[in-house]
């Protein structure tokens, strides 16, 4: 069987679609496997890194407001078109498979208008407009939430399925890891996670909270690399000395270890990161990114907040007494840390892999 899977832009498209491919390997040891992203995406380097091919189409994503760069989208968008169709006439796929973001456009379209069996899968609480209008024209429509299932028609080709997780954030080694950043066992442990790239909010808050903090909890703080020197300047300028209880660092490749460690996450509210705190049990507080469209992490951290997965601050009400005091709400009632970890696991569907992969197959 030749699958092409198609999604990119941003890790959140790309990882449940590296997944995907994953679940599809294991089960079927002679499939063949092509992606299709873009040129500037992720995609174009996570995607080899995970051992797949990569085509490139030329695409690009509409801005909300019509200008005269909106001309050249379309053109671009028609150059897509035909760039999909020829790879999908050159390798042929049995399946297509797409996970969002705007390359999914031509890719999934032309080949449900070719009439080749197609499933495309949302990450989203709030779905994105591709695959809004990609659902009217697909076979099967796989989403991670069941409050995404009322932004779509046909309710006959909607499961419910969660987001895909890779296997090694469930494999974190808990002794390891303490060992590694010289944490006490003992003590509770705060992470806070800026993502690759960093949130200035949720950096500059945490470092108050870490004036505060004292011995109260342990902290470790993951920056982002683009942040990591501004937030050690932060640290000096508030004359604060790091204790053993407080470690700061710019990135981690080895998002298992921190989740087993972590009592409490502090971070945005991406659909991915979102399914590896359920997947681990992990307690969380939540600040939605203010910056993405549709507000669709806000819709994601409201669906944990109301099933107690979570608590949630919006960046508009952030500060750093805020933040201490949610802090020291989960970290000092262990009744109620306990209580938000089996909520988690309760939402958490760790098979969404083969769930995916089992809708895959009643393509064929």
């Amino acid at each position: 069987m030749r699958y092409l899977l198609t999604g990119g832009g941003t890790g959140g498209h790309i990882y449940p679609a590296v997944a995907i491919a994953n679940e599809i390997m294991r089960n079927e040891k002679d499939a063949e496997i092509l992606f299709v992203g873009t040129e500037n995406g992720l995609e174009k380097e996570l995607v080899p890194k995970s051992g797949y091919t990569l085509k490139t189409i030329r695409v690009k994503g509409f801005k909300r407001k019509l200008s005269v760069d909106t001309i050249k989208t379309i053109k671009i968008a028609f150059d897509g078109l035909i760039d999909a169709k020829k790879i999908i006439n050159d390798y042929r796929p049995d399946v297509v498979i797409g996970t969002g973001g705007y390359v999914c456009g031509p890719v999934v379209m032309t080949a449900a208008l070719m009439k080749i069996p197609t499933l495309i899968h949302e990450q989203n609480a709030y779905p994105g407009l591709t695959n809004r209008i990609l659902s009217r024209f697909v076979d099967i429509v796989a989403v991670a939430f069941d409050e995404s299932k009322k932004y779509f028609r046909n309710k006959g080709k909607i499961f419910v399925t969660g987001n895909p997780v890779r296997m090694e954030i469930l494999n974190g080694d808990r002794k390891k890891a303490l060992r590694k950043w010289g944490l006490d066992e003992t003590k509770k442990v705060v992470v806070s996670v800026g993502g690759s790239r960093g949130a200035a909010k949720i950096n500059e808050y945490m470092v108050e909270v870490i004036k505060k903090a004292r011995e109260e909890f342990q902290v470790l703080m993951i920056t982002g690399k683009n942040q990591y020197d501004s937030v050690i300047k932060m640290i000096k300028d508030y004359d604060i000395r790091l204790g053993e209880n407080i470690k700061i660092i710019p990135y981690c490749y080895e998002m298992g270890d921190i989740y087993s460690i972590a009592d409490v996450i502090v971070c945005r509210s991406g659909a991915i990161t979102l399914a590896e705190l359920l997947a681990t049990s992990t307690a969380s507080i939540l600040i939605p990114s203010p910056n993405v469209t549709h507000n669709h992490q806000e819709y994601n951290a409201r669906v944990l907040e109301k099933n107690g997965a979570a608590l949630v601050i919006l960046e508009k009400d952030l500060n750093g007494d805020v933040l201490h005091k949610k802090i020291l709400s989960i970290v000092n009632d262990s009744s109620k840390l306990k209580t938000m970890k089996a909520n988690a696991k309760k939402l958490s569907k760790i098979d969404a892999a083969n769930e995916i992969y089992r809708l895959v197959c009643k393509l064929k």
